[in-house]
């Protein structure tokens, strides 16, 4: 497991109004690198770097299997699901879904309590 803990300076720009988003909006990479680039005052193409170099430590780590454990965020996991049987909705066929791997998200206590507030 990979433990991260959340520097002081990134926890003051996710303290703020996320990003000028309006509800329902989504935010993109260039969003997250955009706001780093305002609130570090480092160069947009650094930040786009930051955030493609952050992004792909996470993909890597998760994908030899181990955990990403981000304090005061949340954990990101790789479980084994093994094959099983399923549906087609439309024609109630069945089919074999075959084994595979997925990345689940568990948020913190910390980030829960953000997200409610």
């Amino acid at each position: 497991m990979v433990k991260v803990p959340l520097a002081s300076g990134i926890r003051r720009i996710f303290s703020t109004r996320p990003f000028g988003l309006r509800k329902g909006e989504s935010m993109r990479k260039a969003d997250i690198a955009n706001e780093i680039y305002k609130q570090v005052g480092i160069s947009k193409n650094e930040a786009a770097d930051i955030v493609e170099l952050v992004l792909n430590m996470l993909k890597a780590v998760l994908q030899k299997g181990d955990s990403v454990k981000i304090a005061g965020f949340g954990n990101f996991v790789v479980r084994s699901k093994g094959a099983r049987k399923g549906r087609n909705p439309r024609t109630g066929e069945e089919i074999g879904i075959t084994p595979r791997r997925v990345v689940t998200f568990r948020p913190s206590q910390v980030f829960k309590k953000y997200v409610n507030s």
